[in-house]
């Protein structure tokens, strides 16, 4: 629209100009006015719309949207008619805020999220909303809901619950801006950043928690190492008594074979004796008498009345026989 009042304008003013006659002091018609003609020229750059590529261009009519949008590229248009340009590529919007914990600490969040507008829809945005729409539906949605997140966990819970931090304020703000076809594309919890007092008192717990662990981790290892000795002593007793019980098995069935054995041997013995009694009878013993003699006459010591006992000694014959005459 601006391209048609500057071209009436440029027109009438060449028009005007180009009839006044200096010499005589006054305005009239001429030649030269038809060079005002040229200044309709810029009516053609009112003609030419240009949409760069990743926007959609919105055409309007005194205000008026049409029904139409223009793709990207050159476009010939009415010079009553205006192209709005609407960016629908992916956008990034960052923003720090200050929130509030559950449990009433202070948290600052720096959030940010990657959207662009559906482009199909574009005509509606515009017409609901207009081009500027992240302040005006954005940016609010964002803060209301990252605040209304963060107040469902603690301070100290909000560490480890990034991930679903992240999650839920994505959940929600898809649905919601999805009612004014803006599409949420992710979304990243880029940091949390706490008071000062909070970090400290924070800092001090860890500080505590990993001396209590390193005291559990020591009572547990000495702990262990006395239920390791104790079955070490436990194994060594078994093993001992073990070799006791093989020792005392061992010797048992040591003196049962020796018990045995002679067992054996005065069986046998006694078989011998047994066979040799029943063997020997005086014919056979008179024999080995003779047998054995050798030649001399043996001396007697008589003991009793009736028993006379030959022997080997120094008792000579003589002194047996006077004791033999003489009783």
């Amino acid at each position: 629209m601006a391209w048609l009042f500057l071209s009436v304008f440029a027109a009438v003013i060449i028009f005007v100009l180009t009839g006044v006659v200096p010499r005589e002091r006054r305005w009239r018609l001429n030649g030269k006015q038809f060079l005002s003609l040229f200044g309709l020229l810029f009516i053609l750059g009112g003609c030419i719309a240009t949409v760069p590529t990743g926007h959609t261009g919105i055409l309007t009519t005194f205000g008026r949207v049409e029904d139409k949008t223009l793709e990207a590229g050159i476009h010939f248009k009415s010079p009553f008619q205006e192209v709005v340009v609407m960016d629908n590529r992916t956008q990034v919007a960052r923003i720090e805020l200050p929130c509030f914990s559950s449990d009433i600490q202070e948290v600052i969040i720096n959030y940010s999220m990657n959207y662009q507008i559906e482009k199909s829809n574009a005509q509606k945005i515009y017409k609901e909303i207009g081009t500027n729409y992240y302040n005006t539906v954005m940016e609010p949605r964002i803060q209301e809901v990252v605040k209304s997140v963060i107040a469902k966990y603690t301070a100290e819970s909000l560490v480890d619950s990034r991930d679903a931090l992240s999650k839920q304020i994505t959940e929600t703000l898809t649905s919601e801006l999805g009612a004014y076809n803006i599409v949420v594309v992710s979304t990243s919890v880029e940091n949390i950043d706490f008071s000062d007092s909070f970090t400290d008192s924070v800092e001090a717990k860890v500080v505590a928690q990993q001396a209590m662990l390193k005291a559990k981790t020591e009572q547990e290892q000495k702990t262990m190492e006395k239920e390791q000795e104790a079955a070490r002593q436990k194994i060594e007793a078994d093993a001992a008594a073990q070799v006791s019980i093989i020792q005392a098995t061992a010797e048992k069935e040591v003196l049962q074979i020796q018990a045995d054995a002679a067992e054996y041997a005065g069986q046998k013995d006694a078989a011998v004796n047994k066979a040799l009694s029943e063997s020997l009878t005086e014919v056979l013993l008179r024999y080995y008498e003779i047998k054995q003699w050798d030649g001399e006459l043996p001396d007697y010591y008589v003991s009793g009345a009736e028993s006379v006992l030959p022997i080997l000694g120094s008792v000579s014959t003589t002194e047996v026989g006077s004791s033999a005459i003489s009783k």
